[in-house]
């Protein structure tokens, strides 16, 4: 499942419901489609692919003044027409993210009533549950309550019936979905930037809450049908915040700006003195320790996470994929804080976990981009990263800023567990507010980043290795080379090449070696030579110069100090990732079979 967009007002609703598709096709699709109400019928159009078959298909100027549209990521059944959204079963028609648990067992009792589905989507049996349950109840609303008692999974859903064809419903339940409002009407989205060109006001709905829009009235009911009050929120960042301005795909244009997100973050909460951090994060002596729990790149900032406030903050931290915590027996105790990283907000392993949690009576931190999402609003404490609208799919200036709250966190825990002289803490406060600067330096090297892609872009298999901080930094860049380039890339731990995956190397075969951590550079320099004596083509990323050349290619990071260090590493890393992907002509921003936002298990 993926992107939501529907409009009722007074403008033709397909010219917007059909861009605010295009505003989400960064979070990845396989088929689009849009249904509407032209003459008090339901009409509908689908494509696979990509929305531009969808715009061939469709007249904008219809007099349609209802509609609502959706681009498919395949979870239920192949990427087809048949199986794309929407779906309509008798007077409901729908467009649905999440997924619906039970769907097998309400088929089977629907069979049993005698429906027939053509598509093998969980959503098309949702529909069809409305219209049965319609049946029987005619007010949509109460259709709706019931229809949640029986729906067990995550679901947003856009919904339209023809017995009530001047009105657009929706309902939510962990899957993200707003309500927004302009002087035309009103709009439902599974995110801000489908909305982002009309309007900048939006709602939040809770789980289970119902909302009914009018060409002029938005109603909102709770999970027993009373009516809520809602508060109008503004969104900060403009629409142009979410095109690309001149670069040739966004995650450039992101990686670009990592040092003007990396100074929004810090300067929210650290002014320079340590007493702006201990405003910030006091809260933080309450616990002695930290459950790290993200997915993806979120968990890999966890990774450098655990290394910095263990290291140098003396605080056991212990870091989980979300996907395996939810499900794990967790050893953690009032004294513990559970943190959660996501750069939506919405991640559905993360949401689980950071429940799981709260069930079990321990405090809990959001680590998110997006303000008002699930996972901030649910949490007992949030740090709002301020990356703004990111949106490729592979995170670069995201997880930028959650390792740098995380390197705040470090700096903060270590002055008050006296883990850090006074005459180091200045010059670490120092370098905290300057290091934009050398981000921008490290960025603008790029040309060194991409000469090096250029050499190693045809191969099918690329090695990432380190040890400590730089192994963890290691499998981020392993990641981001391997979700936009396709090329088999793995990190290993450099200390266990020998335990089997040294037979892996032959002639030529690229090892990226990071290098940063001073402790552990010569026992890294010994792995590297090992795979350098086998063939290997080893490119070198280290903040030190050496005085033998045991490597091919030298990509030499800014010295900083050792809490920020990884903050510099990463970046050369996404660049080269990028190069190498944009020279095998890949689709850097929409990457195959990825979405942005993870809204299912």
């Amino acid at each position: 499942m993926c992107g939501i967009i529907g409009y009722i007002g007074k403008d033709k609703c397909i010219p917007k419901i059909i861009h605010g598709l295009e505003a989400l096709e960064y979070r990845g699709y396989d088929s689009a489609g849009i249904s509407y109400i032209l003459n008090n019928k339901v009409k509908t159009i689908k494509s696979e692919g990509k929305i531009a078959n969808l715009k061939k298909l469709v007249t904008f100027d219809e007099n349609a003044y209802l509609g609502i549209g959706h681009t498919r990521w395949a979870t239920h059944g192949k990427a087809n027409k048949t199986n794309a959204h929407p779906h309509t079963v008798g007077k409901f028609t729908i467009v649905h993210n999440g997924i619906i648990e039970n769907y097998s067992e309400i088929k089977e009792k629907l069979i049993k009533e005698g429906y027939k589905f053509k598509s093998e989507t969980d959503t098309e049996v949702a529909c069809a549950l409305f219209d049965y349950l319609h049946k029987n109840e005619k007010d949509i609303l109460k259709v709706l309550k019931k229809a949640t008692s029986i729906l067990r999974g995550s679901y947003a859903f856009g919904i339209i019936c023809s017995d009530d064809p001047n009105s657009l419903y929706t309902i939510r339940n962990t899957s993200p979905l707003i309500i927004a409002t302009d002087k035309t009407g009103n709009f439902i989205a599974s995110d801000v930037p489908a909305i982002l060109k009309f309007t900048n006001k939006y709602i939040l709905l809770d789980d289970l809450e119902i909302a009914k829009l009018e060409k002029d009235n938005i109603t909102i009911y709770d999970k027993n049908l009373q009516k809520v009050k809602k508060t109008i929120n503004t969104f900060s960042q403009s629409f142009e915040s979410a095109t690309k301005n001149g670069y040739e795909h966004f995650m450039l244009k992101e990686i670009y700006e990592q040092d003007e997100v990396y100074n929004n973050t810090i300067n929210y909460y650290f002014d320079g003195t340590i007493e702006s951090l201990e405003n910030s994060f006091k809260y933080l002596n309450e616990f002695e320790k930290f459950d790290i729990v993200a997915c993806g790149s979120a968990y890999h900032t966890g990774l450098v996470g655990k290394y910095l406030l263990e290291n140098y903050a003396n605080i056991p931290v212990n870091v989980e994929v979300a996907s395996e915590y939810r499900y794990k027996k967790c050893f953690y105790d009032t004294k513990t804080l559970v943190i959660l990283v996501s750069q939506s907000g919405e991640t559905a392993d993360t949401l689980a976990a950071l429940r799981k949690a709260k069930e079990d009576g321990i405090k809990t931190l959001a680590i998110v981009n997006v303000v008002g999402s699930s996972i901030a609003r649910e949490a007992d404490y949030v740090i709002y990263i301020k990356a703004g609208c990111e949106i490729a799919v592979a995170t670069t200036k995201a997880y930028l800023a959650q390792v740098a709250i995380f390197s705040l966190i470090t700096t903060y825990s270590s002055y008050k567990n006296k883990q850090i002289k006074n005459d180091e803490l200045k010059s670490l406060l120092e370098e905290i507010k300057s290091l934009a600067n050398k981000i921008k330096e490290t960025i603008n090297n790029y040309k060194t980043y991409f000469s090096i892609a250029d050499k190693i872009y045809k191969n099918k298999q690329i090695f990432f290795i380190g040890r400590g901080i730089d192994y963890a930094i290691s499998m981020e860049a392993s990641l981001k080379l391997k979700e936009i380039s396709y090329i088999n890339s793995v990190a290993y731990q450099a200390g266990e090449l020998k335990h089997g995956t040294i037979s892996l190397i032959e002639k030529n075969t690229p090892v990226i070696a990071i290098a940063t951590d001073k402790n552990l550079i010569e026992k890294t320099i010994s792995n590297i030579k090992e795979v350098k004596a086998r063939g290997a083509n080893v490119i070198l990323v280290s903040n030190t110069d050496f005085k033998d050349k045991f490597y091919d290619e030298f990509i030499k990071t800014i010295n900083v100090h050792p809490i920020l260090e990884s903050i510099i590493t990463i970046i050369p890393l996404q660049l080269l990732a990028y190069q190498v992907a944009k020279n095998n002509e890949c689709n850097i921003d929409k990457p195959r079979n990825l979405a942005k936002s993870v809204t299912v298990e």
